[in-house]
């Protein structure tokens, strides 16, 4: 009897549901791209700014502006200092030791009671609830100045372009000279939502945002999806916004980085709900981070459907789409020619001198993958060593092949506050 409550105890507790990187909010995509691309592009200025703090003998201080379930704690204490070599080990940006203090603000309660039931017991660490349509709450207000305000997955979508302009001139008022800022917002013109290209980008526009990727796809048509409003912005808008912001508030914010995240893999590529054109890539690109599964590369190719008008935009995803087919077509060709000893049975494609850098290199990269690893007898070396390397290829064509204009998913905006 004990046992038989021990394990029907687990089982009511969640603890010991079957869980996979294929599906949900923390899937493969989520983890191993998404969260780390923003960790990449924000490693700079955050290892600067620790480096700051701790030349004056001071710990770091973190407001997570729509901190939802502590989602942006994860992302800021896994930014590394570097890419390590081969013998060293990982060394967080933020570390324990340099945290004094991480606030958590937003205004879900539900969502608020999952991140101190996940974080609560951490004396660093607090989660708050404020409402940020009125600018920086008040709750907010009352702390110290914190040198790092967070925010992720399109937290200021939320938002009307005169709110952000006060939320973050509250901001700047409330900050210290060279704090940080990052802002999320959602692309005005990702290949997601291409249905919605034609609205005018100087005039706010907010989409009917639909959360249809979190039921299967069998289940879509017969349930009440939610949906909300949210904002889509381009670079040139935030700018405004920004610029705003800066005025109001008397000082400067210096622009470090704009990017891209989700070009190839944003939540609606798979649903089409936006654009009936859209390959299921997130499902296949999510394959490719699981252990012991093979994924069908074919899926991964896509056959981009211009859209008349928008010349400049589809010229970039045209480009875009393509080194992405040719790094698939050329993985399939490795893969197919192997002749299991080191070496390649049949020819593979040349990698031609004008395929852009970032596409040459990462085609080099699966040709040193297949050839040093191909050979390796014990568990399946395709599906856990060389599709995860895959995975890693598109994310760096993602990277280093975007504008950061507003060409995704989301588009963040990091930035200094200098007073």
């Amino acid at each position: 009897m004990a046992e038989e409550k021990a394990y029907t105890q687990a089982a009511t507790t969640g603890k010991y549901d079957k869980s996979s990187g294929l599906l949900g909010k923390y899937d493969n995509v989520r983890r191993f791209w998404e969260d780390q691309l923003t960790g990449l592009f924000l490693r700079s200025p955050l290892n600067d700014l620790v480096q700051r703090k701790s030349d004056r003998m001071e710990r770091l201080r973190i407001l997570d502006i729509g901190c939802g379930s502590g989602d942006g704690l994860d992302l800021i204490m896994n930014v590394t200092t570097k890419d390590p070599g081969i013998y060293e080990y990982i060394t967080a940006a933020v570390t324990p030791d340099v945290l004094q203090s991480y606030v958590g603000l937003d205004l879900n309660e539900e969502l608020l009671r999952q991140a101190r039931t996940c974080y609560g017991d951490q004396p660093k660490m607090r989660f708050v609830r404020g409402d940020l349509s009125e600018g920086l709450p008040d709750v907010a207000k009352s702390e110290r100045p914190f040198d790092l305000y967070f925010s992720s997955y399109g937290t200021f979508a939320h938002f009307h372009d005169d709110q952000s302009i006060k939320i973050i001139a509250d901001i700047c008022r409330h900050a210290p000279d060279r704090a940080l800022f990052v802002g999320d917002w959602l692309g005005r013109y990702t290949y997601e939502w291409q249905d919605l290209w034609h609205h005018p980008a100087d005039r706010e526009y907010f989409m009917d945002y639909r959360i249809s990727y979190i039921y299967p796809e069998e289940e879509r048509d017969n349930v009440d999806v939610a949906a909300f409003p949210l904002r889509l912005m381009c670079r040139d808008e935030i700018e405004g916004i920004i610029q705003a912001a800066a005025q109001e508030a008397g000082c400067e914010i210096r622009t470090l980085k704009y990017f891209d995240r989700s070009i190839l893999i944003g939540r609606h590529m798979d649903t089409g709900d936006y654009n009936r054109h859209c390959p299921k890539l997130r499902h296949a690109v999510n394959s490719l981070f699981e252990g012991y599964i093979r994924t069908d590369l074919e899926s991964l190719r896509v056959d981009y459907a211009p859209r008349k008008g928008f010349e400049p935009l589809n010229n970039f995803f045209e480009m875009f789409f393509m080194s992405v087919n040719t790094l698939v077509d050329y993985t399939i060709a490795l893969l197919e020619n192997y002749d299991g000893q080191g070496g390649m049975a049949g020819l593979v494609p040349d990698i031609k001198s004008y395929y852009p850098e970032p596409l040459k290199a990462a085609m080099q990269a699966m040709r040193h993958v297949i050839q040093g690893v191909g050979w390796l007898p014990w568990g399946d070396v395709r599906a856990n060593v060389i599709e995860p390397q895959l995975g890693y290829c598109l994310r760096k064509l993602e990277m280093e092949l975007q504008p950061g204009t507003g060409m995704g998913h989301s588009l963040c905006g990091i930035f200094e506050i200098i007073k």
